[in-house]
């Protein structure tokens, strides 16, 4: 049998400028591309089930920018607004986080913790829409460290709001040595490139699991 997971990907970084010494505005757009095309790819097995990702991308410059469903609130979590009063994009954007049945976060690395666009994008929706579902932590740096004492932050985060995390982290060190532009891996046989399909098996076993729990009991 054929399943397919709704899977939304939360992206952590809002920057969009090029930093005086040059290089790249976002080199977590790297990471974002290569853990896309890795759901896009795979075919996970579960016995004799075999699970595929429909992938959603929430990323906070289009999510918080001029015509995204939260552009410019900062002020009001969803959850405190009455749903008369949410606009339709936004009322769209809490069904997406609703109906999925896992979760990617793909972070980097802010003073030792979690960035503020991660916090505020994910945190302006209640934990009941994210309650009895997996997530998984892709975290990314441009030094050794791959941002894993973010993950750590993040994954409280995620227990507070119901979206348990996998006990398989994601850290990616020196990122434009492993990941090309186009999300691309410079070498496959990395070490370092070998955690996300971990991750990803234990991601799908909970988010099948649970999926069959919500269904038959609700939550």
């Amino acid at each position: 049998m054929s399943l397919s997971l709704k899977t939304v990907v939360f992206f952590g970084s809002a920057r969009a400028v090029t930093p005086p010494w040059g290089g790249e505005s976002r080199t977590g757009d790297r990471v974002l591309a290569w853990v896309k095309q890795t759901l896009a790819a795979r075919t996970g097995e579960l016995g004799s089930n075999k699970v595929k990702h429909d992938v959603t991308v929430l990323d906070p410059l289009e999510v918080f920018g001029p015509d995204g469903p939260l552009t410019g609130e900062l002020r009001a979590p969803t959850f405190m607004v009455k749903p008369d009063e949410l606009s339709p994009k936004t009322k769209e954007l809490q069904d997406t986080i609703r109906a999925a049945d896992c979760y990617v976060i793909v972070s980097p690395e802010y003073n030792h913790s979690v960035p503020p666009a991660l916090a505020s994008l994910m945190g302006h929706f209640g934990g009941s829409l994210y309650k009895c579902k997996p997530s998984g932590i892709v975290t990314y740096s441009p030094g050794p460290f791959g941002g894993q004492r973010a993950a750590v932050a993040i994954q409280v985060m995620c227990h507070e709001l119901g979206c348990l995390p996998v006990s398989k982290f994601v850290g990616i060190p020196f990122v434009t040595d492993l990941i090309d532009t186009d999300g691309t891996p410079k070498d496959e046989s990395h070490r370092m490139l070998k955690q996300l399909p971990e991750l990803l098996t234990q991601l799908e076993w909970m988010a099948v699991a649970m999926k069959n729990q919500r269904d038959s009991t609700g939550t």
